[in-house]
């Protein structure tokens, strides 16, 4: 009776390891940061980023101008002027509000830009980690950056370091 029970304990012991799950932390915004051609392509959107910022000022300004002129010379105007000036400046707000949605809108150019630039790199990162998962049998792979999707971590756990090697990055 003793060996039944004692076997059975262990039994279950051995089903209950062999049950537990295996899992990693990583730290994603480490290992972007790490990576080159992350920071060039980074570098790049920021410029893009800078540029369309800039057009978007002047045609500001230069809408600002119109509106102070307008309210400047309002009183002079016949009405018919008035009414076409009033048209003028609504069109240039319209077209600068156009303009920002096409530059920083959902879908804008800002985002095809990320996307052209930085998701072949992400992509990249994720292949490493799902590569990892399945070499080192992980059953979950907890990304720390940026977030309260992990609130603590051991540190033993985190394996961007083995991602960056992967990626030939020390």
């Amino acid at each position: 009776m003793k060996k039944a029970l004692s076997a059975i304990c262990f039994l279950l012991l051995f089903l209950s390891a062999a049950n537990a799950q295996r899992y990693a932390v990583i730290d994603s915004k480490f290992i972007l940061d790490k990576l080159p051609e992350y920071k060039d392509a980074q570098k790049r959107l920021d410029q893009f980023s800078e540029l369309w910022q800039q057009e978007l000022d002047q045609r500001q300004a230069a809408m600002d101008k119109m509106v102070k002129d307008f309210e400047a010379e309002q009183v002079m105007l016949p009405d018919n002027l008035k009414k076409k000036r009033e048209d003028e400046i609504f069109n240039k707000e319209k077209e600068l509000r156009d303009l920002q949605r096409k530059r920083y809108g959902f879908e804008g150019d800002l985002f095809k830009k990320r996307q052209e630039l930085i998701k072949p790199i992400q992509d990249r990162v994720y292949n490493a980690v799902q590569k990892l998962a399945i070499e080192k049998q992980y059953d979950f792979i907890l990304d720390k950056s940026e977030g309260i999707t992990v609130i603590f971590a051991d540190p033993k756990l985190d394996k961007s370091e083995e991602i960056l090697k992967s990626l030939g990055v020390k």
